[in-house]
């Protein structure tokens, strides 16, 4: 193992799908200016060990021992099995006490669309109606509830990457076939008029550190999908809606993206994962550094 760090150095771990992209240069610059050392891990560099005490163990590190906490960029792909045995380790190491940011819990809670909407209505706060089924002609039964436009969404999924707008209910038919043959549940919202605009507004901690439109020439609004990133000073009810969105889901780091509709706003998403290149653009805010900054103080000493 490595030598142990002295009460004053701080060596964070950060897991990355790659070390190598914006986000994560941005957070080693980030740590190192702050005179901590960053470790980039990908998940398969992890083994969990049983019967040897509270062991887990990435490259030739003790986790527990020799890492002050662990940063978790997005989860990533993977089987049923990779996916299960990732979150399994994560909720480990945070029984232990060890720092995991965000919390195993609030990334479970925030990777499944329909648990962290459930939970966000349960709170009262606006969230998009929403259908959540297996059943491929109950599905188009109740798409006339959401409206005349219906936007398809997958229940694991960011960036926008398949999400589609539905009119026609033939076509319909033929898409939520496709999707059950692949065992694919069929989750659907009513489409919110929002004049091809939305916002992000980035959480870390207990404050808002950076908030933004994002316009677009067409409805979907995600940065990844060609939107525009524009500068938004949050009114109080934005940053109320964000704050308590945070809070029920228990998130540390996130993005909340908001729709404004006719009846007002309307939380659609809660990302505890969130990039931030986007939203750099428009702020002065260094937020790799606040990022940093936070996990710092979050670490074990």
């Amino acid at each position: 193992m490595k030598e142990p760090f002295s009460r004053w150095f701080m060596r964070i771990g950060i897991v990355s799908r790659n070390p190598r992209s914006w986000s994560a240069q941005q957070l080693d610059k980030a740590f190192r200016d702050l005179g901590s050392e960053p470790i980039f891990f990908r998940f398969r560099d992890f083994v969990a060990l049983i019967g040897f005490g509270p062991k887990v163990i990435a490259r030739d590190y003790d986790v527990l021992e020799d890492l002050n906490a662990l940063l978790i960029r997005p989860i990533g792909k993977g089987s049923l099995e990779e996916i299960i045995f990732r979150m399994d380790m994560l909720h480990k190491l945070a029984r232990e006490g060890f720092p995991v940011i965000n919390h195993p819990s609030t990334i479970e809670k925030c990777v499944d669309k329909y648990y962290a909407l459930i939970l966000l209505e349960e709170n009262g706060l606006p969230v998009p109606k929403t259908v959540v089924t297996e059943n491929v002609n109950r599905a188009l039964r109740l798409m006339e509830k959401l409206g005349s436009e219906v936007v398809l969404k997958p229940l694991f999924g960011s960036r926008g990457h398949g999400i589609t707008k539905l009119i026609d209910v033939d076509a319909s038919r033929t898409i939520f076939m496709g999707l059950r043959l692949v065992k694919s549940v069929i989750y659907l919202q009513e489409f919110i008029p929002h004049g091809t605009r939305d916002i992000r507004v980035f959480v870390i901690g207990d404050r808002i550190v950076s908030a933004m439109y994002r316009e677009s020439n067409s409805w979907k609004t995600n940065v990844a999908q060609g939107a525009r990133p524009k500068p938004l000073k949050p009114t109080k009810e934005i940053e109320e809606l964000s704050m308590k969105a945070v809070k029920v889901l228990g998130c540390e780091i996130a993005g909340i993206d908001i729709m404004e509709g006719p009846g007002g706003f309307v939380i659609s998403e809660v990302n505890s994962q969130p990039g931030w290149k986007g939203i750099q653009m428009v702020t002065k805010v260094d937020i790799a550094k606040e990022i940093a900054k936070y996990v710092l103080q979050r670490a074990k000493r």
